[in-house]
């Protein structure tokens, strides 16, 4: 070539587009001009092997391409477009070759796999056999541009060729770049920034530093993973390399002014590669990261490829928006035009920088106020720019844009895009046209605008116009050579597209999705828990997910900080329930079972925010930058990791885990790249794990960082050639059919229905709702494999499993026998219908039962036949809280129907609830706006020993039902086998059905039981896991294991695809095992025997016929380790195990008997000796060193049943120092009583040695009983360990002063009775002493052995005084605590009343013992005579003790228990002390003018009585004396009882009822200040109410309405023919009581108002008063401030409210 043409070339091929003449520049964009691009680029023959698409880590800069084959000068030998490239030697040190070697292409991506082979072997001397290997690959130059030392490692080039053959590549490529001669590049690209100047020669070393770090950072060799730490260090020493150079180069002063070379490895590290829309497919999930580089523009190469031009429009500052527009619609008509007459594919990018350099490729994007202004001038270029033959042609080749949304690096979306064109000359539309184009121009000298014929062709990276040149000659020339090519180029594209055809993938991913969700079986089982990870998901791709709505999610992982605006959890969201929650919500101190009631696990969804939200006003919550990600949160990352996948939580083999990739994962330190690292180190693999990635690219990258990290190879678990429509509809395909109707109905008022949502169901989390249409239309109907479904349904529960709603559908299907119809189902049926005879909002009923004798069966078959008339509903969680419970039970009661008038009570079903009236008050206080009608009933199944004794005693309307069938029941289960025989195989072992069949017959029982356990071989696994079972399902009620567990004992590994079942293990015996599913503690499979009576007859055989005791098989269960490990349930496992060791059986709760010490360690003792016990106990304390139970039970043993008390002690003491509360307190206090009870009974004579031993344990004891006391104020009574009662309702520990009472009294009991004091007198003396005279006065100088009596009680004096005065202490104590308060539950209440008859027997004693004889008030009264008076007021106080009545709450308390005679003799005394007291206590007065208001209760007659007005006057001066702070309760409770207010009252007239809101305030607080600790357990009682009378006579006693009740009810029962009136406590709880006539004759009624969820009571003035209403239930929720009225009620703590009605109703 010619210098002349030479030149023409060079100047040619650095037109741009935008300097061309014939392309107007946009009009005054800004005066800042963009600079075009003036390089070459690749040269690429059109039959050149189609490069990916992907981005890379080692691309070329646009710089270093030459032109392609057709646009070299004119002179160029012309070459057909299918031939290979001419050869150019390389300047520089590579131009001389070797003669045997062939000219190379100048360019790497020009070579073949020839040309690359060929150098590996010649220039770098690689081992043949390694250059063949890359050479059966397909390793072309430009693939090797793309490579990194890791891609040939996987190839299996060993690393030393690896390294040698990447940096050779890196040298070859930078060579190239900075020879070339006819590249100029402008001073402004030449020159960089003052410290930049590093970046070309020394970011070599940077990378190469960076890959040695790479290379030499090794894996843990436990985990298989880089820890976060690992990949922090790498990133940190990277940073730390280039800083260090920046430095050396800055402090140094030296610039560097060559030319630059491509910055890829430096951008890489600064900004990642980012991957390219796929061309031509309309991808609306496609996201651009703002800063992120694109490939590097590129020439055509071999037509299909597309080429890729970068343009950045003008900002809205720079220009307006015509203008904007005027650029975007110039720019595509350039490009597309180009490609159509190139016949290359291509695509141009809006939004993309594109000046030559750093900033090459870098995603900026655009702000668009108007999509459609966009398409609009797009659709008006077509017509503008191209010819009218062509406009068709040009419509089918240029496809309409394209907007990519462009995301912050922290993963939330921005307000800018990329426009994207693709332009696709297809053979078919273009044929072999030429496309000429029309531009407007503004002319020079005219300033006007005219239109000029274009001609674009494609050259390089850039578009040029053919007819731009100046010289007509060389533009004929020009043209005359395109239209030979053009010809040439329609010829080859029309090849290439034959040969790019499509064939379908022949890929199997279809069915490893299948085998990877399903396990291998076949269908997607429901009962696994599912994780999944995923990350940002486009709104369009949304609908492929619904998937995910079938699923039970445990668990979502969500990098999208705006999923739960517009993405995956707004998707799920609209369907089910999902709770949103953060990774540091789950790093905390709490047990396992604490994390998963307090977050709803397993009960709902759980959607995590890994990367935070958008839409959290808290900096905290904020999305954050990968970088800042890996600092701040990755730990609390691994935390949830570590929870979530803990065994204990999640069982392996029940989990799966799937990713759910719609993007590319590109950083090494990615987000989502660490979880999959945290997940992986957790279940120790890919086990359990899918991952389903968008198409191959995503995959390929995955399993590269994958492999990187973890060295593991993820390809089998992946799927990425199915679209996500595939892949959702090939899940929902292998769903197990839904067994539940999909619109479900609640029955409704007016015998109505109303749809039940899915939504709204899944809020109720503890209740299963029975609904109308449970069970009908469901998918398992419509399949084949229903009535295998069937039968497994039946077989299921008539083996021993829980009834479920199916089997009452299925045994009303035709052909079946209906469901067997116990005897009591009339009676149940018939107490709870119809629902009109209720007068209270909320009913109980108990079902008494024997255990596994069918009563939850029967409970649920009444359920499903009122499921048209009830909203019916089971409680399936039994750890429920009560306020939970009622909650959701308000929710379903007003389902669907808010207004108040008219709704459908709710039945609830609880089995073997703890406090079911506390539930019944949770739900009153819940639905409180609902009140006036039913609202449900409770119908609680009662396990017990006793059933028919049970309901004797209740005074809850109940039925029983016992373990004895009648001949009418036994002829019907008689029926059901026969029809059983008909339907399964072998319904014999349907052992449940079978004993109750064979009414519950032991030797049915034992005969199958000896049959199949005979060769069992009890050393065996199999022997030891049915000897655990047998040992707890004997002792322990609802005791289980898990499934997984027991595998695990019998050696069934790989639990995950596991061919062996527990059932084929267990054979035989596990024929007499269930597997059912539990939800207390989570959800997963449990074992237990089929029933109580089984498990207990396995037992017995195992220790009769095997030689297995009972303290053998606990000892093995102590010492398996594999219990106490990490598995499902294993909270409730070790509970189980320890309420087998610790539990007494007590009658009060239902057991058969009371006993001192657990079942099972009553049998051990009886059956195998003491010496048993406490090796059991003892080793038990080792398993379980924390528990402060087992020490206690220890040392009650070693006290009760050994009269060991030393090492009683030492057990009691180390119970204490394991958790110091008031029962673990009275433990050591009963030891010490015990001793002292001990060393009394064998000592025949009482000898001084004796008594001071006697007296130290006695004060060891009080000591001890006194810290129960005070521990009782404060301590919860349940042990941590203890999960099995903690519904039950708090009682407060009385022990310490019933203990501390017992001791005093043996202690008094002792001294009364030693030889000495045996005479009247000296006894007398001696009851002197202990009311506080000398001791002195015993001295007898001639006795030395009564001396030394009197020595030791000397020296304890002190102590022996206080008895007396401390035992009256705590008889006013219990006075109090039984008389102003009550038990918050009524089964309290029967506690009570034992031990008051306790305390009462204690006081007797008490009395007669210190009770003054006749002889000693005569000689007292003798021997000091002027103290007459006082005498006769002591003697009068003795009377009033002896009596119970000298205390507030003793006179309260004669309301109940005194005649009118004996009270108005009690008044007397009083009187006699109010009259001739000295000096008038305060205490003394409150005293009188109650004795005066209990006689006026008891006889309004008596004649002793004061009058009203004298009573306030007494009761005013004490109010003066003792101001509004006293802790006298006492006297403010009067002051409500006298001086109320009456509704017409003058307050004028006294200053005291303007006072009485401040007493009313004063007896609360003051009522606080004593008694709240023990609010937990016990509530105030009102003994008067406000009645209509005046004077004293408006005070009526509770007491005087019980008679009123009674003797109505009674007259009632009578003329009913009734056998017993209704309970008093019924009639009160029921509200019953209140409507009675004579009732409301006797009490006003108060009008008040509520107000913000309180009564107030207003008065003339401004007097308000606080009433508190006695049911929370009773004031509606929401505020409401309207008019009521009630009864008033007088407590201790204040006013109370009964009988609340709103005025408006």
């Amino acid at each position: 070539m010619d210098a002349e043409k030479k030149k023409q070339a060079s100047s040619s091929s650095c037109l741009s587009v935008k300097s061309d003449s014939s392309k107007e520049e946009p009009p005054d964009f800004s005066n800042e001009k963009r600079n075009p691009q003036c390089t070459k680029t690749d040269r690429m023959d059109a039959n050149y092997e189609t490069r990916p698409t992907s981005p890379t880590p080692l691309c070329l800069s646009y710089r270093s391409r030459t032109p392609p084959p057709y646009f070299v000068s004119e002179d160029t030998d012309e070459r057909n477009v299918t031939s290979v490239t001419a050869q150019f030697s390389v300047g520089g040190p590579q131009a001389k070759m070797v003669e045997h070697e062939p000219a190379l292409p100048s360019l790497i991506q020009d070579w073949d796999k020839e040309h690359v082979k060929h150098w590996l072997i010649f220039k770098l001397r690689v081992p043949h056999k390694i250059a063949q290997k890359l050479y059966d690959q397909e390793l072309s130059g430009a693939c090797l541009l793309c490579y990194e030392k890791q891609d040939l490692l996987e190839l299996g080039v060993p690393p030393a060729p690896a390294i040698q053959i990447i940096r050779h590549v890196e040298k070859f490529r930078r060579h190239t770049e900075t020879s070339e001669p006819n590249v100029r590049i402008s001073r402004s690209y030449h020159e960089p920034k003052e410290g930049e100047g590093w970046k070309s020669t020394e970011m070599q070393f940077v990378s190469g530093n960076v890959d040695e770090s790479l290379e030499t950072e090794t894996v843990s060799s436990d985990s298989g993973i880089q820890s976060q730490s690992s990949t922090l260090q790498i990133l940190q020493e990277v940073r730390t390399k280039i800083r260090s150079v920046i430095d050396q180069k800055t402090s140094s002063g030296s610039h560097f002014h060559t030319e630059i070379t491509d910055n890829a490895t430096f951008l890489q590290l600064k900004s990642p590669m980012c991957q390219i829309r796929p061309f031509d497919r309309s991808n609306p999930s496609v996201f651009y990261i703002e800063n992120d580089i694109l490939p590097p523009a590129a020439g055509p190469s071999n037509l299909l490829e597309p080429v890729h031009e970068y343009q950045l429009l003008p900002s809205a500052n720079e220009a307006s928006e015509k203008e904007i527009l005027y650029e975007f619609k110039k720019e595509v008509c350039c490009f597309a035009a180009s490609c159509m007459n190139s016949r290359t594919n291509g695509t141009i990018h809006f939004g993309v920088r594109n000046q030559p350099g750093q900033g090459h490729g870098e995603v900026v994007g655009h702000k668009i106020t108007s999509f459609s202004r966009y398409s609009e001038a797009f659709e008006s270029c077509l017509g503008e720019y191209f010819e009218e033959k062509h406009i068709n042609a040009a419509r089918m080749c240029i496809r309409p844009p394209s907007y990519i949304q462009v995301h912050h690096q922290d993963g939330t979306t921005s307000d800018k895009w990329v426009i994207e064109v693709d332009v696709i000359p297809s053979y078919l539309e273009m044929q072999e046209n030429i496309i000429y184009t029309l531009l407007s121009i503004r002319s020079a000298e005219e300033k006007q605008q005219s239109k000029t014929e274009c001609l674009f062709v494609r050259e390089g990276a850039r578009s040029i116009n053919i007819l731009a040149d100046t010289n007509p000659r060389v533009v004929q020339v020009k043209i005359k050579s395109l239209n030979d090519k053009v010809k040439l180029w329609a010829s080859a594209r029309k090849t290439a597209e034959e040969k790019d055809e499509k064939y379908p993938s022949l890929g199997n991913q279809g069915q490893r999705l299948k085998q990877l969700i399903t396990r291998g079986k076949d269908a997607f089982e429901n009962s696994l828990q599912v994780i999944v990870v995923t990350d940002k998901c486009h709104s369009s791709q949304l609908e492929h997910l619904d998937f995910l709505r079938e699923m039970k999610l445990f668990a979502v992982l969500d990098f999208d900080p705006e999923s739960d605006v517009n993405g995956t959890c707004s998707f799920y969201k609209a369907v089910h329930i999902a709770n949103l929650h953060y990774p540091c919500m789950y790093t905390t101190q709490d047990s396992i079972t604490a994390v998963m009631q307090k977050l709803n696990l397993f009960k709902q969804t759980s959607w995590v925010f890994c990367n935070g939200r958008v839409n959290e006003d808290s900096e905290t919550d904020k999305p954050l930058g990968p970088s800042e990600w890996l600092k701040k949160r990755s730990g609390e990352i691994n935390n949830m990791i570590s929870l979530l996948c803990n065994p204990d939580l999640l069982s392996k083999d029940r989990l799966l885990v799937i990713f759910l990739l719609h993007s590319e994962v590109t950083d090494i330190s990615s987000p989502i790249l660490e979880t999959f690292c945290a997940i992986y180190r957790t279940l120790e693999g890919v086990d359990n794990m899918v991952c389903i990635c968008k198409d191959c690219t995503v995959f390929g990258k995955w399993r590269q960082l994958i492999e990187c990290r973890c060295k593991e190879d993820i390809t089998s678990k992946c799927i990425y050639e199915l679209n996500l429509n595939e892949i959702s509809s090939t899940i929902k395909k292998l769903k197990e059919p839904q067994t539940q109707s999909s619109r479900r109905f609640l029955p409704s008022t007016g015998s109505s229905s109303i749809l039940l949502e899915t939504k709204d169901e899944e809020l109720m989390t503890v209740l299963d709702i029975l609904c109308e249409n449970e069970c009908e239309n469901t998918e398992i109907e419509t399949k084949d494999s229903f009535q295998e479904f069937k039968k497994k349904t039946e077989a299921g529960f008539y083996r021993g499993g829980q009834v479920s709603w199916w089997n009452f559908y299925l045994s009303e299907m035709k052909g079946s026998l209906p469901f067997i119809k116990r005897d009591k189902y009339n009676e149940l049926y018939d107490l709870i219908t119809p629902t009109e005879s209720y007068n209270t909002p909320c009913v109980i009923i108990n079902l008494f039962h024997h255990p596994g004798c069918g009563g939850t069966t029967l409970a649920m078959h009444v359920l499903w036949n009122l499921r048209s008339k009830f909203r019916c509903a089971v409680v399936k969680n039994n750890m429920a809280t009560n306020s939970e419970i009622a909650t959701q039970v308000k929710s379903l009661l007003t389902y669907g129907k808010q207004e108040q008038s008219a709704f459908i009570p709710v039945l609830l079903l609880v089995d073997n609830w703890d406090d079911v009236e506390g539930l019944k008050q949770c739900i009153l206080n819940a639905a409180s706006d609902r009140k006036r009608h039913l609202m449900a009933i409770i119908l609680n199944c009662e396990r017990t020993s006793f059933p028919d004794e049970s309901s004797r005693n209740s005074c809850i309307a109940n039925v029983s039902i016992t373990n004895k069938l009648s001949k009418r029941e036994q002829s019907l289960f008689s029926e059901k086998f026969e029809q059983l025989k008909n339907n399964h195989e072998k319904p014999e072992t349907f052992y449940a059905f079978m004993i109750m069949t064979k009414n519950f017959s032991e030797d049915y029982i034992s005969n199958i039981v000896s049959n199949i356990v005979k060769d069992l071989d009890a050393t065996s696994q199999k022997g030891r896991l049915f000897s655990f079972l047998a040992l707890l399902n004997t002792y322990v009620n609802g005791s289980y294991m898990s499934l997984s567990l027991c595998e695990e004992l019998v050696g069934i590994r790989n639990a995950l695809r596991k061919q062996e079942t527990l059932a084929d293990k267990m054979n035989p015996y596990s024929t007499l095992m269930i597997i059912f599913t539990v939800e207390e503690h989570g959800t997963y499979q449990t074992v237990r025997f089929l029933h109580q009576m089984i498990a207990s007859k396995c037992l017995e055989v195992l220790t009769q016929k095997h030689n297995l005791s009972r303290a053998e098989i606990t000892a093995n269960i102590l010492h398996c380790d594999r219990l106490y490990k990490s598995c499902m349930g294993k909270d409730f496992l070790v509970q189980n195990i320890l309420s087998m060791l610790i539990t007494r059986h007590r009658k009060q709760q239902g057991d058969d008997k009371d006993t001192l010490f657990s079942p099972l360690i009553e049998a051990i003792h009886e059956e195998e000796g003491p010496d048993k016990i406490k090796e059991v106990l003892e080793m038990a304390t080792l398993r379980f060193d924390k528990s402060a139970t087992l020490p206690q039970a220890l040392a009650r043993y070693y006290c009760l049943k050994e009269k060991e008390f030393d090492s009683a002690l030492k057990w009691a003491l180390d119970a204490r120092e394991k958790k110091s509360n008031s029962y673990i307190a009275d433990t050591v206090g009963q030891v010490y009583k015990s001793h002292l009870r001990n060393e009394i009974g064998d000592s025949e004579d009482i000898t001084p040695e004796t008594l001071e031993k006697c007296i130290k344990l006695a004060s060891r004891a009080v000591t001890a009983f006194r810290d129960s006391q005070e521990l009782a104020r404060k301590d919860d009574p349940l042990d941590v360990f203890d999960i099995h009662h903690k519904k039950r309702q708090k009682s407060y520990n009385t022990s310490g002063y019933v203990g501390e009472t017992e001791v005093m009294m043996i202690l008094i009991d002792v001294i009364t009775k030693l030889p000495v004091f045996r005479d009247r007198h000296k006894r007398d003396k001696m009851l002197q002493f202990l009311k506080g005279g000398p001791v002195s006065s015993f001295n007898d100088s001639s006795n030395s052995f009564i001396n030394q009596f009197v020595a030791v009680m000397a020296d304890n004096e002190r102590f022996l005084v206080s008895l007396k005065p401390r035992l009256k202490e705590i008889f006013n104590f219990f006075e109090n605590y039984f008389t102003y308060l009550k038990p918050r539950s009524q089964e309290r209440e029967t506690v009570d009343e034992r031990n008051k008859r306790k305390i009462s027997e204690y006081f007797k004693k008490y009395i007669e013992m210190f009770r003054i004889s006749e002889e000693e008030k005569a000689s007292e009264k003798a021997s000091k005579p002027k103290l007459s008076l006082h005498q006769e007021l002591r003697d009068q106080k003795c009377y009033l003790e002896m009596k119970r009545a000298d205390s507030f709450a003793g006179l309260l308390q004669c309301l109940y228990d005194k005649a009118p005679g004996e009270m108005e003799h009690i008044l007397q005394k009083w009187q006699f002390i109010s009259d001739n007291s000295p000096r008038r206590c305060v205490s003394d007065t409150v005293s009188f003018i109650l004795a005066n208001i209990v006689v006026h209760s008891l006889k309004p007659s008596c004649k002793l009585l004061k009058k009203y007005e004298e009573l306030v006057r007494l009761l005013n001066e004490a109010l003066q004396e003792e101001g509004t702070r006293s802790n006298l309760t006492e006297l403010y409770y009067l002051s409500m009882l006298l001086m109320w207010p009456a509704q017409d009252q003058r307050l004028e007239s006294s200053a005291t009822y303007k006072n009485i809101s401040m007493y009313v305030t004063s007896a609360k607080k003051s009522f606080h200040r004593r008694f709240s600790h023990m609010f937990p357990a016990r509530t105030p009682i009102a003994h008067f109410l406000l009645g209509k009378s005046s004077g004293l006579s408006r005070v009526v006693s509770k007491m005087k309405l019980d008679q009123i009740l009674t003797n109505v009810s009674g007259q009632q029962a009578s003329l009913s023919g009734q056998s017993q009136p209704p309970n008093l406590h019924h009639l009160w709880q029921s509200g019953a009581a209140w409507n009675e006539p004579e009732v409301q004759k006797k009490l006003l009624r108060i009008k008040g108002k509520s107000q913000n969820g309180e009564i107030y009571v207003y008065y003339h003035g401004n007097l308000k008063i606080p009433v508190r209403p006695v049911y929370l239930g009773d004031i509606r929720s929401g505020y409401s401030r309207e008019d009521v009225s009630f009864y008033l009620g007088f407590t201790m703590e204040g006013p109370v409210a009964y009988n609340i009605q709103y005025e408006n109703e």
